[in-house]
């Protein structure tokens, strides 16, 4: 009978604990779950992996969640571009920032922003950093844009983005790359 009074309190609280929600890097306003729609496997210009990318879906919104690796620690512009093309050293094939509604680019510019606006990515010391954010559009039109015939890519520049300066923020260079798959 002891026994039987001692484990009940223990299953109660094994359970409890199991329903304990935890916080993660998805966007606040997904409360649907999220479904996998694309990733992106980054690389820097010698082939050394700088990160990942996924795309998700949560019932009409897009949304797209970067974590990356080996980049030199600062704050870095992060965009989609164009093409999915990541030709090294430069990875100007990747084309300019994604932009199918013609808009100015820039999170803070008035006239923007344009799909290829993403946060800026704050790089630890151990090199280390990521992003998360909801794309602009509904789903239907971020996918058709996306995965559109010569695909997206995902660039990591060498400086941060400026949120205002049109075409491309001052971000600098390009120092990683990786084109978007779909799922």
């Amino acid at each position: 009978m002891k026994t039987r009074r001692i484990i009940a309190p223990i299953a109660l609280i094994a359970t409890l604990a199991a329903c304990q929600s935890t916080s993660d890097s998805r966007p606040a306003s997904a409360t649907k779950p999220l479904a996998p729609m694309g990733a992106a496997t980054l690389l820097l210009a010698d082939g050394t992996p700088a990160g990942k990318a996924q795309l998700f879906a949560s019932g009409d919104q897009m949304s797209v969640e970067i974590s990356l690796q080996g980049i030199s620690p600062g704050v870095h512009a992060v965009h989609l571009h164009t093409t999915g093309s990541c030709e090294a050293p430069a990875f100007t094939s990747a084309g300019g920032h994604l932009n199918p509604g013609m808009r100015q680019h820039g999170m803070n510019n008035p006239q923007g922003a344009h799909l290829g606006d993403l946060p800026n990515a704050t790089i630890a010391a151990d090199g280390t950093g990521s992003i998360s954010a909801v794309l602009r559009g509904t789903k239907d039109e971020v996918l058709a844009d996306i995965y559109d015939a010569d695909g997206t890519a995902i660039v990591v520049h060498a400086g941060p983005d400026d949120n205002v300066s049109d075409p491309a923020g001052n971000a600098g260079g390009r120092i990683a790359c990786g084109v978007v798959k779909a799922h």
